[in-house]
C-alpha cells in the first residue's frame, strides 16, 4: 500500500499533557480548527476521548453536516487518532522536548480510503495540510492565553 499521509509539525511552548488534553476534549476542537469546518461537539459527546470512544461533531463545508468519529489510536499524553466512515485517520502526536516545549504533529492519513486517488485529484491532502498548519498556529495561540 502506498504511503498516503501528510503531516504538519510545530514546536509549541507548553507542556505535552496540556496540549494533549486540548485534543482529547472534543469541545475544544472548534477552538483550534484551522480549516473553518469544525463547529461544535454534538450533544452526548463525551468530555474526554479515549480508545474506542465515539464522538459526534457538527461541521460545515459549504453546507452543514454531522460526522461520527471513533478513536482508533490512543496512548495517554502521546498519541490520539480518530476516523469516521470515510476511513481516513486524523492523528495527533505529542513529544515533550523539555518541561515547557512540545513537538506536536498532526497527520492526515488517507491510506485506508476506498478511492485514494479521488482524494488526491480533489486536492484534499494539500488543503488539509494548510488547515493543519493553521490548526497548530491556533493551538499555540490558545495556550498562550
Amino acid at each position: 500500500m502506498e504511503d498516503r499521509q501528510i503531516s504538519a509539525t510545530r514546536t509549541i511552548s507548553a507542556p505535552a499533557d496540556r496540549l494533549f488534553n486540548i485534543v482529547a476534549d472534543p469541545s475544544k476542537h472548534a477552538l483550534i480548527d484551522g480549516s473553518g469546518t469544525v463547529r461544535a461537539a454534538q450533544d452526548g459527546t463525551p468530555e474526554r476521548l479515549e480508545l474506542g470512544t465515539k464522538f459526534g461533531m457538527s461541521m460545515r463545508l459549504g453546507m452543514s453536516y454531522k460526522i461520527l468519529n471513533k478513536v482508533v489510536e490512543f496512548e495517554e499524553g502521546k498519541v490520539i487518532g480518530w476516523r469516521h466512515m470515510g476511513l481516513h485517520v486524523w492523528r495527533w502526536e505529542f513529544r515533550a522536548l523539555d518541561e515547557e516545549r512540545t513537538e506536536v504533529v498532526e497527520t492526515f492519513d488517507w491510506s485506508g480510503v476506498k478511492w485514494p486517488k479521488a482524494y488526491e485529484l480533489a486536492g484534499i491532502p494539500r488543503r488539509n495540510l494548510r488547515a493543519m498548519q493553521a490548526t497548530l498556529r491556533r493551538m499555540e495561540q490558545i495556550v498562550l492565553i
